[in-house]
């Protein structure tokens, strides 16, 4: 099944209207949809070198739309939620995450591990939903988002647009194993801030 959901979104990038699917499906994948937009980004950007920016725009505007749905369903229908996190295997995860909440680093946690769920290969969609199921700040979700998925998607759009093939390679070989590794040094590095901040201040 994802190997055929993988071609046809390989189809729709260079599909007439690929600028519209790209969207559609940058909105579903941060609530259920199991294929990132990457796979159609970079082949988008190969193709239309100049739309770099806008292939982007679309992807990080519509990516943080959809987490907004996904935050609902999971703040609204807890049945659905449940099926899709138990489909990633993230409940026991999530329960842990939850109890910790609003205790100590609890805040922080939370934020930290959305930001690399949107920036890495972690499944976003799991933490959207779970940011609805415990009622995470709306909009300190929302800001964490956008920050996480306009950084990870102009990197692909920016490195398709000036490496072309070259990148598509890489990121076969090795994207998943680097952008885990610069989504935990930011992580790091804002926690370090953080609490240079907190404790000087």
């Amino acid at each position: 099944m994802f190997q055929t959901l993988y071609k046809k979104c390989l189809e729709l990038a260079s599909h007439k209207s690929s600028n519209f699917y790209l969207g559609f499906v940058s909105f579903i994948e941060s609530s259920f949809f199991p294929i990132p937009p990457d796979i159609m980004i970079i082949p988008m950007v190969i193709a239309k070198k100049k739309e770099f920016i806008k292939i982007f725009l679309i992807a990080s505007i519509f990516s943080v739309l959809g987490g907004i749905f996904g935050y609902l369903i999971g703040y609204l229908f807890f049945d659905l939620a449940m099926y899709v996190i138990e489909f990633y295997g993230y409940q026991d995860k999530v329960e842990n995450l939850k109890l910790n909440l609003y205790e100590g680093s609890g805040f922080l946690a939370w934020m930290s591990i959305l930001f690399l769920a949107g920036f890495t290969p972690l499944p976003y969609k799991a933490f959207t939903i779970s940011s609805g199921l415990i009622a995470f700040n709306l909009p300190v979700f929302i800001i964490v988002s956008l920050i996480s998925r306009s950084l990870r998607f102009f990197i692909v759009s920016y490195l398709s647009y000036r490496f072309g093939e070259l990148f598509t390679e890489f990121m076969e070989k090795h994207g998943s194993k680097w952008f885990t590794i610069i989504g935990i040094i930011i992580v790091i590095i804002v926690i370090i801030i953080y609490l240079f901040f907190k404790f000087n201040g």
